[in-house]
């Protein structure tokens, strides 16, 4: 039996109502939770690229994404280790302006996490990091002990392979060629 480890799904369809619920279930039906989600236009026109991050194992990532593939709505799907990705999270920390003042010591931290001020105000500080989970999560830590977060969010994963193109691409050019050479 193999070990459990984070897989990205990534699913290619056109924007479809009801697709998300969908791929909900299939999920669900295998006991899985989904730890993040990203949905978004893809590079190419008119085809949305859903990013999802999972705990499972190997064998049930196969059977998942051959489920997932089988619905009308869907263009095709993989699924990835972190190894074979590109990705990354932003988060958002807001703060309280009276304690970012009088503590001396968050510039400080902003800088050592490569964070940066998005929006200042008479009430309150909102810090944003780009980052891995951990990157962004010891950011979290860091500010709670020292100055107290008031409100704290994290973006789905998002990622895109290291080849050099997209592997949606490579299937319809194959299609395509496909359907030119039964024209001919």
């Amino acid at each position: 039996m193999s070990a459990r480890k984070l897989y990205t799904v990534t699913i290619f369809s056109e924007n479809t109502v009801g697709l998300l619920n969908q791929i909900a279930i299939i999920f669900t039906r295998r006991q899985l939770n989904i730890e993040t989600l990203s949905v978004s236009p893809s590079a190419i026109e008119e085809i949305h690229k859903f990013t999802i991050t999972t705990f499972s194992t190997e064998d049930i990532m196969d059977k998942v994404v051959k489920q997932i593939d089988k619905r009308v709505d869907i263009l095709k799907a993989y699924y990835n280790t972190d190894e074979d990705l590109v990705f990354q999270e932003i988060a958002l920390y807001k703060l309280s302006m009276d304690l970012f003042i009088k503590t001396g010591t968050v510039e400080e931290l902003i800088r050592k996490h490569n964070a940066r001020i998005l929006e200042m105000n008479e009430t309150c500080v909102v810090i944003e990091k780009n980052g891995h989970y951990e990157e962004t999560q010891a950011l979290f830590k860091e500010l709670s002990s020292t100055i107290g977060v008031l409100q704290f969010i994290r973006s789905g994963r998002v990622a895109i392979t290291k080849s050099k193109v997209e592997r949606l691409s490579d299937m319809l050019a194959e299609m395509e060629a496909k359907i030119e050479k039964k024209k001919a």
